[in-house]
C-alpha cells in the first residue's frame, strides 16, 4: 500500500541519480517556487510523515555543479521511506481472520440463495392462485353482466310493446277528440243559420210578426244545437284530461325505455371489455363510491308499475271512446229529425222583397256608370292642369330672365306686357280647372255615398230574403251530413 497523498512512481522514492549534464550552462538564478500542498494524515501516523512539511516552503536557488560527475538535484528530494515501515503500517488482519470471513460470506450467500429460491416458489404459487381467482371473478362478472343484459332486454321489449299500444290508443283518443271538436264546430253553421233566422224574423214589421210554427221549430233547433255542442265540449275536455294522463304515462315509459337503452349500451360496453381492450384504464377509488339508488327488486317493480299505470290509462281511454261513439249516434239522429221538421215549417214563407231589390239594383248600376264617368272627368281635368303647368313655367321663366336686362333695357314693352298677361291668364285657367276638379271630386264622393247607401239597402233586402229563402232555405239545404255531424271531415 502507499502513503495517502503520494505515489510510488514519484522521483523522490527512488535511488539518487547524478546529473546527466557533462557541462552546465552559465549559472542562472533559479526562480522561487512555492508549494501549496497540504497532505492528509491517517490518525496516529502524523509523525511518520515528518519528512513532508505541512507549511509552505521555499526552494533556494539551485547550486550549479562545478564538476561534471557531481549531482545537482540531490539537495531538492526528500528522504526515501523504508519498505518495512510501509508494510507494518497496513497489515491489520491475520490469515485466520481472512478464512473465517470468507466462510462467513459463503454461508450467508447460501442462506440468501435458499431464502430467495423458497420465496420465488411461493411467489409463483401465489401468482397462479391469484390469476385463477382473477379469471374466475372476471368470468363471473361477465356472466352477471350477460344476465343483466337479458333482463334489460326483456323489460325493454315489454316497455316497447306497452308504449306502442299506448301510442296507438292515444292516437285513437286524439282522433275522437278531434271528431268531437269538429262536430261541435260543424254545428256552429246550423246554429248560426237558426239564430240568423230568428234575429231577422224579429225584424219583420206589421202583420208579419207572427209567432208561427217556423219560429217555434227554430227555437227548438237552437236549443238542441246548443245542448249538443255543450255535451260534445264537455266530453272533449274529459278526453283532453285523459290525454294528459296518457302523455304522463307515455313520458314515464319513454324515460324508462331511454334509461334502459342507456344502461344496455353501457353494460354491453362493459360486457365486451377484455384485458386487451384499448379503452381500459385505472380509476382509483371507484370501488368505494356507491351511487346506486335501487336494487333488482325495486328496479323491476319500477318498470312493472309504469306498465300497469299505462294499462289503466288505456282502459280509461277505451271507455271514453265508447262513450263518444254513443253520443255521436244519439245526437246525429236528434239533429236530423229537428232539421226536417224546421224545413217543413219553412216551406210557405218566401215571397216579398224581390221586386224592390231588383229596382235598387238598377239604380245601383246607373250610379256606378256615373261614378265611372266622374272618374274619367277627374282624370282628364288632372291631365289638363298638368298640361298648363309647363306653359306657366315657360312664361314665368321668360319674365325672370327679362328682369336681368341691364339699365335702360328694362323696358315695359309689348313682350313684357304679353308675358304678364299670359301668366295671369294661365294662372286663372289653373284656378278654374282646380275648382272644377274639386267640384267633380265632390260629385264623385256624393255618387260613392249614394252607391254605398244603395248597396246598404240591397244588403238589407238581401238579408231579408236570406231569412226565408237564401239563408233559411238555401243554406239549410246544405245541412251537415251524418259523417260531418259525427266529426269526420
Amino acid at each position: 500500500m502507499e502513503f495517502l497523498g503520494t505515489t510510488q512512481t514519484a522521483n523522490y522514492c527512488g535511488p539518487k541519480k547524478g546529473c546527466g549534464f557533462s557541462t552546465l550552462p552559465p549559472a542562472v538564478p533559479a526562480p522561487e517556487i512555492q508549494e501549496c500542498y497540504q497532505p492528509y494524515y491517517l490518525p496516529g501516523y502524523r509523525c511518520l510523515n515528518s519528512w513532508r512539511p505541512s507549511l509552505l516552503y521555499k526552494i533556494s536557488n539551485a547550486q550549479t555543479c562545478v564538476d561534471e560527475g557531481a549531482t545537482c538535484r540531490s539537495a531538492l528530494r526528500p528522504p526515501t521511506i523504508l519498505p518495512a515501515l510501509r508494510s507494518a503500517l497496513f497489515c491489520r488482519y491475520n490469515p485466520h481472520d481472512w478464512d473465517q470471513s470468507n466462510e462467513l460470506q459463503m454461508r450467508g450467500a447460501e442462506a440468501s440463495r435458499l431464502w430467495a429460491s423458497r420465496l420465488t416458489g411461493d411467489s409463483m404459487r401465489l401468482m397462479q392462485d391469484k390469476d385463477q381467482l382473477t379469471r374466475q371473478m372476471q368470468e363471473g362478472t361477465s356472466r352477471n353482466l350477460g344476465q343483466r343484459l337479458s333482463d334489460i332486454g326483456f323489460w325493454k321489449s315489454e316497455l316497447c310493446y306497452e308504449l306502442e299500444r299506448l301510442l296507438n290508443e292515444s292516437y285513437s283518443l286524439e282522433t275522437v277528440k278531434r271528431r268531437l271538436e269538429c262536430a261541435a264546430e260543424e254545428l256552429n253553421c246550423p246554429l248560426q243559420v237558426a239564430l240568423e233566422c230568428l234575429y231577422h224574423r224579429e225584424k219583420r214589421i206589421g202583420i208579419d210578426l207572427v209567432h208561427d210554427d217556423v219560429e217555434k221549430n227554430l227555437i227548438r233547433e237552437v236549443d238542441l244545437l246548443k245542448c249538443c255542442q255543450e255535451q260534445m265540449r264537455k266530453l272533449a275536455q274529459r278526453i283532453d284530461i285523459q290525454m294528459r294522463d296518457n302523455r304522463d304515462a307515455q313520458h314515464a315509459l319513454e324515460r324508462d325505455l331511454e334509461d334502459k337503452t342507456s344502461a344496455q349500451f353501457i353494460d354491453e360496453k362493459c360486457f365486451n371489455l377484455r384485458n386487451t381492450s384499448d379503452c381500459i384504464s385505472f380509476f382509483h377509488g371507484m370501488e368505494k363510491v356507491d351511487g346506486t339508488i335501487s336494487v333488482p327488486e325495486t328496479w323491476a317493480k319500477f318498470s312493472n308499475d309504469n306498465i300497469r299505470h299505462s294499462q289503466n290509462m288505456r282502459a280509461n281511454s277505451i271507455r271514453l271512446r265508447e262513450e263518444a261513439e254513443n253520443l255521436f249516434q244519439t245526437l246525429s239522429d236528434q239533429l236530423w229529425k229537428q232539421f226536417t221538421h224546421t224545413n217543413l215549417a219553412f216551406s210557405a214563407r218566401i215571397s216579398e222583397v224581390t221586386d224592390v231589390k231588383n229596382k235598387l239594383q238598377i239604380q245601383l248600376a246607373k250610379t256606378l256608370q256615373e261614378i265611372f264617368q266622374a272618374e274619367n272627368t277627374i282624370m282628364l281635368l288632372e291631365r289638363s292642369i298638368m298640361a298648363k303647368e309647363c306653359p306657366l313655367k315657360v312664361a314665368q321663366t321668360r319674365l325672370e330672365c327679362r328682369t336681368r336686362r341691364p339699365n335702360v333695357e328694362l323696358c315695359k314693352d309689348i313682350p313684357q306686357f304679353k308675358l304678364v298677361n299670359e301668366v295671369f291668364t294661365i294662372d286663372d285657367t289653373l284656378q278654374t280647372l282646380r275648382l272644377r276638379l274639386r267640384e267633380t271630386q265632390d260629385t264623385l264622393q256624393l255618387l260613392v255615398m249614394t252607391k254605398c247607401r244603395l248597396e246598404h239597402e240591397l244588403a238589407i233586402k238581401a238579408n231579408t230574403l236570406c231569412i226565408d229563402k237564401e239563408k233559411c232555405m238555401s243554406m239549410r239545404k246544405t245541412f251537415p251530413c251524418t259523417p260531418r255531424l259525427v266529426g269526420y271531415t
